[in-house]
């Protein structure tokens, strides 16, 4: 396997939050370029088929440590290891969904068959008919079982696809719990402490986003 020029600038502990999200889009792209036995991709490239500049993703690399081949460009399979030996845990992270509704049945059974590190271990609902069975093949527990669950399974990142007026109480019994992140896919604001990792994903903003970009 060809090797990737390593730079000497020193790894950050932490990366700017659009810098990881731009390295997870690489390595998904990427692993598909590998299986259709890609085995170099220039900068220019890699920017083109995800919409970004040139000097974006030499920015964003150069931030991991990583330098291209000015005749050939990136090893592919390095970029991916090495996107991967950054980005990742070792043993994975062990993930919950509270709310199983439709869409949360859809995230769940989307994660579990993405070649990702993220194990759907639990998901959590009020519903009686859901509870004690399994939900898109995660077994689903009630509610209230969250701090008993969240430490005997390891969880620390939790997906909320509840409804609103109950999000705030669901996210203190989680930080309670020991949860150390939260994607929230619902569009209340949440006010949680500066160890605990919050990302919303708010489809009504991003629709209008598109719309305005687009009127």
């Amino acid at each position: 396997m060809a090797k990737i020029e390593k730079l000497t600038i020193p790894l950050q502990k932490k990366l700017p939050p659009r810098s990881v999200e731009r390295l997870s889009k690489y390595r998904r792209l990427l692993s598909m370029l590998y299986a259709g036995n890609g085995e170099f991709i220039f900068s220019h490239d890699l920017a083109r088929l995800l919409n970004l500049t040139p000097e974006q993703v030499r920015r964003d690399l150069m931030l991991i440590g990583l330098s291209g081949n000015r005749r050939k460009g990136y090893s592919i399979r390095a970029l991916i290891d090495i996107i991967g030996e950054t980005i990742d845990k070792e043993e994975g992270y062990n993930v919950a969904i509270v709310g199983v509704g439709n869409l949360g049945r859809a995230i769940t059974a989307f994660i579990r068959k993405a070649q990702t590190k993220l194990n759907i271990t639990a998901a959590f609902d009020v519903d009686a008919n859901k509870i004690n069975r399994e939900i898109a093949g995660v077994p689903c527990y009630d509610i209230l079982r969250i701090p008993d669950m969240v430490k005997k399974l390891n969880i620390s990142i939790v997906i909320l696809t509840v409804p609103s007026d109950v999000v705030k109480d669901i996210s203190d019994l989680l930080i309670h719990s020991g949860v150390k992140g939260i994607l929230n896919f619902t569009s209340v604001h949440l006010d949680i402490p500066s160890d605990v990792y919050l990302k919303d994903y708010d489809i009504i903003t991003s629709l209008e986003e598109i719309g305005f970009f687009i009127k």
